[in-house]
């Protein structure tokens, strides 16, 4: 009986989000995987930078969602160009999105040690949107629904600003600037794309030369459902290990009146660390505690990162970027 609720709660999900666009992927560590959601965002530790992240949302649910993403990043130029190649794969339910992306971001210096930049980054690349009809409710079908399984092709387009110093940073960026515009209905029975914004900010607040706070936030808005909201806190110690947690939940920003009303929030806690256990390498961890609607129903979310800096070199104390 609670497989067949799940179940059924998974499917209506799914077809709700096939209304109203389906949301980007979620990543707790968001601030160790920025060219996930921002291009700008390319070369921004000023080395070769290749990181990769594995996420299991709401295990214990049949067809929830599993995210991959691998990224490799660096800067050309004299550090005023960054270039970044990123591959994702998303599965929800009967959805399947596989996608790869290229970036370049132009990196303006602000003072004259390169210490503070403006970085303004486009990238481009083709995302393989697919569903599995048969993983579908044959009892109730919906217009048009496919009995196996369908997919397309579509090209698409990603821009982004990114704005660091020693002490802040902060990032602006959308995607599916061209996916958009292009109806995949005609192709398959999936949902149409539809632009994703993303606001993130962040700072370093000294309490000692071996001991620095790190508070952050994302806000993302997609227009056609609730606009979400992490806000993050790290403490770092002795720039070899960090403990923090973050808080999930949705805002109102704006009228939606378009939208179901009365949807959850879906707030949910994160715990996280993130270890370096060389100058080089880092292992990352996050747990999800479900607080809103799935409480009770899952066993958690569970996600995993690694990232390794190559040619590692002496970095300024407290830059955004070290991190």
């Amino acid at each position: 009986m609670k497989k067949l609720i799940l179940s059924i709660t998974g499917l209506i999900f799914f077809l709700v989000q096939s209304v109203s666009a389906q949301q980007d992927a979620q990543f707790s560590q968001y601030m160790f995987n920025g060219i996930y959601i921002n291009p700008a965002y390319a070369g921004y530790r000023e080395q070769l930078n290749v990181h990769a992240f594995y996420r299991s949302q709401w295990t214990g649910i049949d067809g929830a969602p599993k995210t991959m993403s691998l990224a490799v990043d660096a800067i050309a130029n004299d550090g005023n160009v960054g270039l970044a190649f990123q591959v994702s794969n998303d599965k929800l339910g009967a959805q399947t999105n596989l996608s790869a992306y290229a970036s370049y971001a132009y990196r303006l210096r602000m003072n004259a040690d390169g210490t503070s930049r403006l970085a303004f980054g486009v990238s481009g690349g083709l995302v393989q949107l697919g569903i599995d009809g048969s993983l579908l409710n044959p009892n109730d079908p919906e217009p048009f629904q496919s009995a196996g399984l369908q997919s397309t092709v579509v090209p698409d387009a990603r821009a982004g600003v990114y704005y660091s110093n020693d002490r802040f940073y902060a990032g602006f960026s959308v995607d599916n600037l061209l996916s958009q515009y292009i109806d995949v209905k005609k192709h398959a029975f999936i949902p149409q794309p539809k632009p994703h914004f993303y606001l993130t900010a962040g700072m370093l607040l000294p309490f000692s030369a071996d001991v620095l706070l790190k508070p952050s936030f994302l806000l993302k808005d997609d227009r056609g459902g609730p606009t979400s909201l992490d806000v993050s806190a790290f403490l770092i110690l002795a720039e070899r290990l960090w403990i923090g947690g973050a808080y999930r939940t949705g805002v109102k920003l704006y009228d939606k009146s378009y939208i179901q009303q009365g949807l959850s929030n879906l707030n949910s806690a994160v715990a996280a660390v993130q270890i370096f256990p060389t100058s080089n390498l880092r292992i990352g961890y996050a747990y999800d505690f479900s607080m809103g609607a799935m409480r009770g129903y899952s066993n958690g979310t569970h996600e995993l990162s690694i990232g390794y800096f190559f040619n590692r070199k002496k970095v300024r104390m407290l830059s955004p970027r070290y991190f």
